[in-house]
């Protein structure tokens, strides 16, 4: 699959892509938190354009079976939509397993984050959104510089005459220039090496 690199350093361009990075911060300090308010790892989970939680590391018990579903091919659990008690269960058992998983089922609903979606955030910066369905695309920020990885071309003249034609289009970037694999892919890695440095700093 090919790929296309590009910059831009227009304001409303950066703004957009930290603001998206921001949303994904907040996204893993909820992702944290719940797993603190559990006990155990909550597992992110990513879509094409999204982020979610795909449920808790929880290991195969029979405690935790009245209330969690069996783990699914990621070893992951999700909450039953209602407590389910074991045969020959009590009443007072019953009523005590119905009190709990309500209260799980609170605490799940105000730790879990929502999922995100950058679908908005590429419309915004003007990319016809079903393009990264099909061929992808990657944007990060450094330095007040926005970069973008996609899987096809796009360019500004060829874009307002679609436009004009009334055909669909790739879209286009306000600002962007076109940079070689080697330019995007120096960024990535400072990028990444600023980052683990934070997280680091961080722990």
């Amino acid at each position: 699959m090919d790929s296309f690199y590009y910059r831009s350093c227009t304001p409303r361009i950066v703004a957009l892509v930290r603001a998206w990075y921001l949303e994904r911060d907040i996204f893993e300090a909820q992702r944290k938190q719940l797993s603190a308010a559990f006990g155990a790892e909550a597992s992110a989970m990513r879509g094409i354009d999204s982020q979610y939680i795909g449920g808790l590391k929880l290991p195969p018990a029979p405690d935790l079976d009245v209330h969690w579903r069996q783990p699914d091919n990621c070893g992951l659990r999700n909450l039953r939509a209602a407590g389910q008690p074991p045969k020959g269960a009590s009443k007072t058992e019953r009523t005590a397993i119905r009190k709990e998983h309500t209260r799980l089922v609170e605490l799940w609903q105000e730790h879990c984050p929502k999922r995100i979606s950058s679908h908005s955030t590429w419309q915004q910066l003007g990319i016809n959104t079903g393009n990264l369905w099909l061929s992808g695309g990657i944007m990060f920020e450094l330095d007040g510089v926005a970069y973008f990885n996609l899987g096809f071309p796009i360019n500004e003249h060829e874009h307002l005459a679609k436009v004009a034609n009334h055909q669909p289009s790739y879209g286009w970037i306000e600002g962007a220039e076109e940079i070689l694999s080697s330019a995007y892919f120096a960024a990535r890695d400072h990028k990444d090496n600023r980052t683990a440095e934070e997280a680091a700093h961080a722990a």
